[in-house]
């Protein structure tokens, strides 16, 4: 058993940005209550793309919250009022019986890879335990389809967070998961990949409401810079498991030395 994880039944903190009602976070939890004993605290509303943000100049809400069926239960379910980050912080302060030992976010409905990690709910919830030192994975299907079927990716992600209970994950890193939507059948396995170079060509479409205003619509196309096969779109495009081990430190060690040469004063 890694450091700081109980001999008992891991405890294991859910949550997502696509809402506690999402079908990827009841298919998640449901999937965690195998391994362990699930407490879920997710934002009452889609959070989708707020990113890192967290709740300052409004109160954060939190009630109890109907979850799961039949077939599955879990320990305790707590819906917010505010974004991922602010459930994971207050989860662990004021909600949750303990310090959990695994914070698991997602199934997010749709792609979580490249430069879309600085955008995302999903992984930023499990940003925000990383730094709290807690084991953390994201995990994303990619498809967006109305209809999508969570089951192959909430075994993908029970067979993944197993391994991490197992064997542990180094202090301050996490995992993001991007899982091809795909049967299981179809998935060519797991690679350890890296954030593909990536960007947005984004553009305002203008449009006008029925009371005659001008609106602006988001658009745009995704375009891969990269190209090559270790990367987190390759591994998706060709049917494997995507799973990146991130950090939330963003310095540029590379750049430290020669920028350190310049007089800037």
């Amino acid at each position: 058993m890694p450091s700081g994880q109980s001999a008992a039944r891991p405890q294991i903190l859910v949550c997502n940005d696509d809402g506690i009602d999402a079908r990827g976070i009841q298919g998640l939890a449901r999937a965690m209550t195998a391994i362990g004993d699930v407490h879920v605290v997710a934002p009452m509303d889609e959070q989708s793309a707020v990113g890192h943000a967290i709740t300052m100049r409004t109160p954060v809400r939190a009630r109890r919250w109907p979850f799961g069926d039949s077939g599955f239960e879990v320990k305790s379910a707590h819906a917010v009022r505010g974004t991922p980050a602010d459930c994971i912080k207050i989860a662990i302060d004021k909600l949750l019986p303990g310090m959990p030992d695994l914070v698991v976010s997602g199934i997010n409905h749709g792609a979580n890879t490249a430069v879309n990690v600085l955008y995302s709910g999903t992984v930023s919830a499990a940003t925000e335990a990383s730094i709290l030192g807690i084991d953390a994975v994201a995990f994303s299907l990619c498809g967006y389809t109305r209809g999508a079927d969570f089951g192959p990716a909430a075994d993908v992600a029970r067979s993944i967070v197993e391994k991490v209970v197992d064997v542990g994950l180094p202090r301050g890193i996490l995992l993001n998961v991007n899982i091809p939507s795909a049967a299981a059948d179809e998935l060519q396995g797991a690679l350890i990949t890296r954030q593909a170079r990536a960007r947005w060509e984004e553009e305002f479409e203008e449009r006008t409401d029925p009371f005659d205003e001008v609106y602006y619509w988001l658009s745009g196309r995704f375009v891969d810079m990269d190209g090559r096969s270790n990367t987190d779109l390759w591994a998706i495009d060709n049917g494997y498991v995507s799973i990146t081990p991130m950090h939330h430190d963003l310095t540029a060690n590379e750049a430290i030395a020669s920028l350190a040469e310049i007089d800037w004063l």
